[in-house]
C-alpha cells in the first residue's frame, strides 16, 4: 500500500506543471491539488516594499481550458464578485498588454479606492500586477502579485501569488489577504468552469 501511494505521488509530481513544481510543493499538496483543492502556500511574489508585508500564494486546477481562465482575468470590468469586497471597477487605460485599473472595496458602510497596473503578457499566460504608486490609493501603501496559468491536460493550474501591505496594523488585516486568495481563486475557478 505505501509502495503504491509514492508511486502515484511520483507520477502526480511527473505531470504537474512548472509552477507547481517551482513551488516545491510536496506530495501531500500535489494530490490535494488533484482532488480540486486550493493549496496556500506562505511564499510572496517576487518584489519588494519597505515595512511589514502580508500575503502569500495559492494554487488551485481550474477544469477550463486556458483561453477561458484567461478571459475571465482580463475581464477587468467583471472583476466584482472575483475579489472579495470589490465592489466596483473602472478600466482607465486598457490594452492588450496594459490595463490601469480603478478598484472599489466596500468595508461595512466604508469604501476605498486604489489604482492598479495590470501588465498581461497572453503568450506566457501570465499577468503581473503592481499598485499604481502616482495614484491616489486610500487603503494599500504597497502591493503587487502575479496570476499564472499553466495547461495540465484538459485542465489548468492556476497560481495568483499576492503581496500587500495596508495602511492598517499588521494585526488588523493579518489573514485577511491569505483568505482573500483563497476565496478569489474560488471565485476567478466558477467563473471559468461555468463559462468554458
Amino acid at each position: 500500500m505505501r509502495y503504491r501511494a509514492l508511486c502515484l505521488a511520483l507520477v502526480i509530481v511527473a505531470t504537474w506543471p512548472t509552477a507547481a513544481k517551482s513551488l516545491g510543493l510536496s506530495p501531500t499538496q500535489l494530490e490535494r491539488l488533484a482532488r480540486g483543492e486550493v493549496v496556500l502556500l506562505d511564499v510572496l511574489p517576487p518584489g519588494s516594499s519597505s515595512g511589514p508585508v502580508q500575503g502569500g500564494t495559492a494554487l488551485a486546477r481550474v477544469q477550463a481550458s486556458p483561453e477561458a481562465v484567461w478571459r475571465v482575468l482580463v475581464d477587468y470590468r467583471h472583476h466584482p464578485g472575483l475579489y472579495p469586497r470589490v465592489v466596483d471597477t473602472e478600466v482607465l487605460e486598457g490594452g492588450l498588454e496594459h490595463a490601469l485599473v480603478r478598484y472599489v472595496v466596500g468595508v461595512g458602510p466604508f469604501s476605498f479606492g486604489f489604482h492598479v497596473n495590470n501588465y498581461a503578457d497572453a503568450a506566457r499566460r501570465r499577468i503581473e500586477w503592481r499598485l499604481a504608486p502616482e495614484r491616489r490609493n486610500d487603503l494599500f501603501r504597497d502591493s503587487w502579485g502575479y496570476w499564472q496559468i499553466e495547461s495540465r491536460g484538459a485542465d489548468v493550474v492556476l497560481t495568483y501569488a499576492m503581496a500587500a501591505r495596508t495602511v492598517l496594523p499588521a494585526f488588523v488585516t493579518r489573514g485577511a489577504e491569505r483568505d482573500g486568495l483563497v476565496e478569489t481563486l474560488k471565485a476567478v475557478r466558477e467563473r471559468a468552469e461555468q463559462v468554458r
